[in-house]
């Protein structure tokens, strides 16, 4: 007998449903956030849950996981009555959840990592070699001596999923699995599901990516407005019909209209750089980078994830500074040496893609994360250097009606909004501030197909309107709809630039990997 099977046979239950959910509600004052919702999960059953940002995902999971409590309706875990008061609970019940945003400690080694999440284990030879069986197991290598601050996204994601995998759970939770993984990550996640679900272990699988969802998912509940509206089998949907009855009305395709005019302008920004070295040693070194960017012109910067990225948007955002002024010149003005905030009075914003505590702080509300960035753009901070609250408020609301953020209300810390929203909130903040130069990285991560189209829209309304825009995306969909022109960047260097009209996916994905292509 195969350990797989002998597995499989210990997981097996006297009923074929792992979870079921019936009549759950959960209201925050007025506003329901779950009304009646009937959610049904088989025994090896990888299961989407789909819907737009707001729909009421993250809410409905959060009660299945022991973190909310719901007002109305119940629930049965394995045949049994289910309702865990926390997720200590939950994890005891054989429930885990592996979140969008990790909750690892950047300090801490793996193993440290993985024993914070077992109650009463110690980061000692045993549980390492406990842990290495389970690696072993689900093909899921990393080192257990390393600090988390030294790991890429996928490797971060992986001590999560062995954190939870640790606790033998009967159902699994993941939520945006594949937003920050490379494609031989996302492809390795999915082998691994494969083994959970053929031994017997239940998933729920909350993603914004719809081919992933067909090719992986065996049914798909949908959300809108709190409800379950459908049950389907998302391998007998296309990507359009799924995201259509996701949304409940017709999506428009969005493609970049040529701008022939915006690339014979005057370059707006130009950096021109030799090896940039971050501060973070996570953070790949960059090598003799040069790019320039027109007025009214999208330019693109693909890459697969940890290819120097995030040390390239701190360069352009004023995060880093170097000392040569001339390096980086805007409007002819140089600005190499200048901070974030000079950076931002001259017109350049940037939106990084860790959302919260590098975008946005968790624990303050959504018009106090506004006073972040838009004091000086907006009238937020008056003359005599005090803050207007009635200014942060009234732009905050601005941006919430703008932008279609769902939330109780602008005071809710940003920390409360699922990940999605809170996207949509962080770039309607910096688009509303009417950049000259608006640097952005990977902007739909984590938002569902309507507002994905929303945020390309408002792009490219920027661009035509005469902003220069700077759009980092591992998405070669996003960037093949919405830019210009395009360049790759692999291992701390950039590719040349191309006209979009003229790169395929195939040659994007060839830049991606290093391969520089005959003009």
């Amino acid at each position: 007998m195969t350990e797989s099977v002998a597995i499989a046979e210990r997981l097996s239950a006297s009923s074929k449903q792992c979870l079921g959910v019936r009549g759950l509600s959960k209201y925050f004052g007025d506003f329901a956030a779950n009304r009646d919702v009937t959610l049904s999960v088989d025994a090896g059953e990888i299961h989407a849950l789909l819907g737009e940002n707001g729909a009421g995902k993250s809410t409905l999971v959060k009660m299945i996981y022991g973190i909310l409590k719901p007002d109305t309706g119940s629930m049965e875990l394995l045949a049994k009555p289910y309702s865990p008061d926390s997720p200590s609970d939950a994890k005891h019940s054989g429930v885990g959840m592996v979140f969008q945003h990790f909750a690892v400690f950047d300090a801490l080694t793996v193993l440290e990592n993985i024993a914070l999440g077992l109650e009463g284990r110690f980061p000692d030879e045993i549980l390492a070699a406990e842990i290495a069986e389970v690696c072993d197991r689900y093909r899921l290598h990393v080192e257990l001596n390393r600090r988390v601050h030294d790991l890429g996204a996928g490797e971060r994601q992986r001590v999560e999923i062995i954190r939870v995998l640790m606790q033998d759970p009967r159902l699994l939770i993941l939520d945006e699995p594949t937003s920050v993984l490379t494609p031989q990550e996302t492809e390795q996640l999915f082998t691994t599901l494969d083994r959970l679900s053929d031994e017997g272990r239940s998933i729920i699988y909350i993603s914004h990516k719809l081919d992933e969802v067909r090719a992986l998912c065996d049914r798909a509940t949908l959300m809108r407005a709190g409800q379950v509206v459908d049950v389907v089998d998302p391998r007998q949907e296309s990507t359009r019909s799924l995201g259509e009855k996701m949304i409940g009305e017709r999506l428009t395709e969005t493609k970049r209209s040529k701008v022939s005019s915006a690339e014979k302008k005057k370059a707006r920004l130009t950096v021109r750089v030799g090896d940039v070295y971050p501060e973070s040693t996570r953070n790949v070194v960059l090598n003799d980078v040069y790019l320039s960017v027109a007025p009214g012109s999208i330019l693109g910067i693909s890459g697969v994830s940890g290819n120097g990225q995030d040390t390239l948007f701190d360069l352009l955002s004023g995060e880093l500074i170097l000392p040569n002024p001339d390096s980086i010149v805007l409007d002819g003005e140089p600005i190499a040496h200048l901070g974030v905030e000079k950076r931002r009075f001259l017109g350049l914003l940037g939106a990084p893609e860790n959302r919260l505590g590098h975008a946005a702080i968790p624990e303050l509300t959504l018009w106090e994360n506004v006073i972040l960035t838009a004091r000086h753009t907006r009238g937020i901070l008056k003359n005599d250097h005090l803050i207007s609250g009635t200014s942060a408020k009234a732009f905050a609301d601005e941006v919430i009606k703008t932008f279609d953020v769902r939330t109780p209300s602008l005071n809710a810390k940003a920390s409360s909004l699922s990940g999605g929203n809170l996207q949509k909130f962080l770039i309607g903040r910096e688009l509303l501030g009417q950049p000259k130069v608006f640097v952005v990285s990977n902007p739909t991560w984590g938002v569902d197909a309507k507002a994905q189209l929303f945020i390309h829209q408002m792009l490219m309304k920027m661009a035509d309107e005469g902003a220069s825009v700077i759009l980092i995306s591992q998405d070669i969909d996003e960037l093949l709809s919405v830019t210009d022109r395009i360049c790759a960047i692999c291992h701390g260097r950039l590719s040349r630039t191309f006209p979009t009209d003229e790169m395929t996916p195939e040659h994007l994905g060839a830049l991606m990997l290093g391969q520089e292509i005959d003009s």
